[in-house]
C-alpha cells in the first residue's frame, strides 16, 4: 500500500549538494556574522544575513529549500546566540516565510522576477514592522528605522533584486 510514490531518479546529486551546501553556508554565515561584526565593529546586521542567505535560496534553490532556510535560520540563530529574542526571533521567521511566499506568489501574477523581489521584500517588511509595533512599541520602531538602517534597507533589497533577476532569468521562465 504505497500511497506515495517517489522517484529517486529525478533527485539529482549535484543539486542535493547543492542545496546542502548553501544550507551549510547559511548556517555558518548565521552564527558567524554577530561575532565578525564585533570584531571589526561593522554593522553587517543591517545587510540581513538571514534575508541574504533565503534570496541566494530563492535564486539557487527550491521553493522548499528557501522555506527550510526562511523557518530554521531565526530559530538556529536564537538557539545558539539567544539574539534576536524569542518574540522578535518569530517575527523574523514570519516576515522570512511572507518573503517566501509573496515572492512565488508574486512571480506568478505579474511575472518580472526583479519586482516580484522587490515587493516581496518590501511588502514582508511592512508586515515585520506592524508585528513589531503590535508586540514591541513605536520606541523600538524608531530604533529600527533610523535612516542609515534605512539607506541600507533600500540598497540590500535593491542589490538582493538585481542578483536574484540576474541569476535566475532562465529559472522562473
Amino acid at each position: 500500500m504505497n500511497l506515495i510514490k517517489l522517484d529517486l531518479s529525478l533527485i539529482k546529486t549535484q543539486d542535493v549538494r547543492k542545496r546542502l551546501l548553501l544550507d551549510i553556508v547559511a548556517l555558518i554565515v548565521v552564527f558567524s556574522i554577530p561575532k565578525i561584526g564585533q570584531y571589526t565593529h561593522l554593522p553587517f546586521w543591517m545587510i540581513e544575513p538571514m534575508r541574504l542567505m533565503v534570496v541566494l535560496s530563492l535564486a539557487h534553490a527550491t521553493k522548499a529549500n528557501s522555506y527550510f532556510l526562511a523557518l530554521v535560520l531565526p530559530v538556529f540563530s536564537w538557539a545558539v546566540s539567544g539574539h534576536p529574542e524569542f518574540i522578535k526571533m518569530l517575527v523574523i521567521t514570519g516576515e522570512l516565510a511572507v518573503n517566501v511566499f509573496l515572492f512565488y506568489f508574486l512571480i506568478k501574477e505579474i511575472q518580472s522576477i526583479f519586482q516580484s523581489m522587490i515587493l516581496s521584500i518590501a511588502l514582508s517588511k511592512v508586515l515585520c514592522y506592524a508585528c513589531y509595533l503590535l508586540f514591541f512599541s513605536q520606541i523600538f520602531i524608531q530604533e529600527e528605522t533610523e535612516p542609515s538602517y534605512l539607506i541600507a534597507q533600500v540598497i540590500s533589497t535593491l542589490v538582493f533584486s538585481f542578483y536574484v533577476y540576474w541569476v535566475s532569468r532562465k529559472k522562473f521562465q
